[in-house]
């Protein structure tokens, strides 16, 4: 027992312990530095596309399918594999079991594309957010500082992928319960104590850093509001079916459209580009501006009761951001998503005249939102933490349940891991002589 107790301390204190947890650290907190940096970088990209707009309506209709079209060459020349969301790749890297594969989805070029192009894609217009991307790059951060360590097995198997991806869900959204929860129930598809010190600390970590240059901000505000028990069963399941339906629609609809262009994608990248870039022009240009961008502002101007939207708006923003995924330029459908959610609760309040609009507001933000990711529990926590709002979470817990039943039943598959398929097929495969990952030698 002695022996025992005297080798695990030894483990604590040695250098070669303490080296990594440095690295470690230091991975964290450069995560929550670099998110900061791109959240208000990604402001600054919106707020010139609109004041572009503010000049003409009409620009956009040259300037988009322009921007996008060169976002998608340097997408396909210079940084392949930093397309779309990168939540996708974050799973399939998971499931890869040999690192030099999986480094080709996670690496610092990846990390730079990543933000470089996104923000070129929110100048452009398109309906793109960066928190997927901000996941991406949080785990191919702590992936690349773990290979430059040579961190032993049990850190570079799952845990520096999954701790990255929920530093940067938990800096991107100021949200830290709903990255461990997002790393557990999408990512991981599973709990695993093993990683869960790892995931912890590095949303600790970079959650400090975030707010240290931030502040210790509401991602849409604190919304006070609530509904009775005896006005609120309707809502709840209104929006929960409606919400839910609706994103699994707009997965199924991101998917099937995928598929098929993806043939002509690879053969004709910019003619594809540009005409995507053409329809997001028309379809802001149609909805008067309100499509463009990730749709944060009108998010938060429907929960805080400051902004109103047409009510084709979020089936518009729909269209707009699955139009925007097929581009094939980097972006997360995360915000626009909340967006969308947002804007179909306003919509649906209109049948909900005596309850409390902002509640309706939330209620379909949760549904749509869990109707499209799939995942319920992260849905409902990180609404709840985006808005500071306890009084409501039994009814969005419930909102969530029902949402993502209700899209099982016409998206049988979560779009994420559906999407990650096509990273994994694309995989170059070891060479039988190579050893793989669990194989090799764990420490130095």
């Amino acid at each position: 027992m002695l022996k025992r107790l005297h080798h695990s301390a030894h483990g604590l204190l040695s250098p070669e312990s303490w080296r990594i947890r440095i690295i470690f650290w230091a991975g964290a907190v450069i995560v929550g530095l670099i998110a900061s940096f791109f959240a208000q970088a990604a402001d600054y990209s919106n707020a010139l596309f609109h004041r572009l707009i503010a000049i003409s309506p009409y620009l956009p209709l040259l300037v988009t399918p322009t921007l996008i079209m060169l976002a998608a060459w340097l997408t396909k020349h210079v940084f392949p594999g930093s397309e779309g969301s990168g939540i996708p790749q974050c799973i399939a890297a998971l499931d890869i079991r040999e690192v030099s594969v999986r480094a080709k989805l996670l690496s610092w070029r990846i990390a730079f594309g990543k933000i470089l192009l996104t923000l070129l894609g929110l100048l452009s217009g398109a309906s793109i957010g960066r928190e997927g991307p901000t996941v991406h790059i949080g785990a191919a951060v702590l992936f690349s500082l773990g290979r430059l360590g040579r961190f032993p097995f049990h850190y570079m198997d799952r845990g520096m992928i999954l701790a990255g991806g929920a530093a940067g869900i938990a800096a991107a959204f100021n949200t830290p319960l709903a990255g461990i929860l997002f790393a557990i129930e999408e990512m991981s598809r599973s709990f695993e104590e093993r990683t869960s010190g790892t995931l912890i600390t590095a949303v600790i970590l970079a959650g400090i850093t975030s707010i240290a240059l931030l502040g210790n901000y509401t991602y849409l505000g604190i919304v006070p509001a609530n509904v009775s028990v005896s006005t609120g069963l309707l809502p709840v399941m209104v929006c929960g079916v409606v919400g839910g339906l609706l994103g699994g629609l707009f997965s199924t609809l991101l998917l099937r459209g995928q598929k098929l262009i993806k043939p002509l994608y690879r053969r004709r990248t910019l003619l594809v580009a540009g005409a995507c870039g053409l329809i997001i022009a028309v379809i802001g240009l149609i909805s008067g501006g309100a499509t463009y961008g990730s749709g944060y502002e009108a998010a938060r101007g429907l929960v805080q009761e400051t902004q109103g939207v047409n009510d084709s708006f979020p089936y518009l923003k729909l269209l707009a951001t699955a139009v925007s995924y097929w581009s094939g330029i980097p972006g997360g459908i995360f915000a626009p998503s909340l967006a969308t959610g947002a804007g179909l609760g306003a919509h649906l309040a209109h049948l909900f005249p005596h309850t409390d609009l902002a509640a309706v507001v939330l209620l379909g933000t949760v549904a749509y939102f869990a109707g499209v990711v799939q995942t319920p529990i992260t849905a409902f926590v990180i609404v709840m933490e985006m808005t500071h709002n306890n009084d409501l979470l039994i009814p969005l817990m419930a909102t969530a349940f029902i949402a993502y039943g209700a899209s099982r039943l016409v998206c049988p598959r979560p779009i994420y891991q559906a999407l990650a398929e096509d990273f994994l097929n694309a995989a170059p495969k070891p060479a039988a002589d190579s050893a793989p990952a669990e194989q090799r030698p764990s420490t130095p």
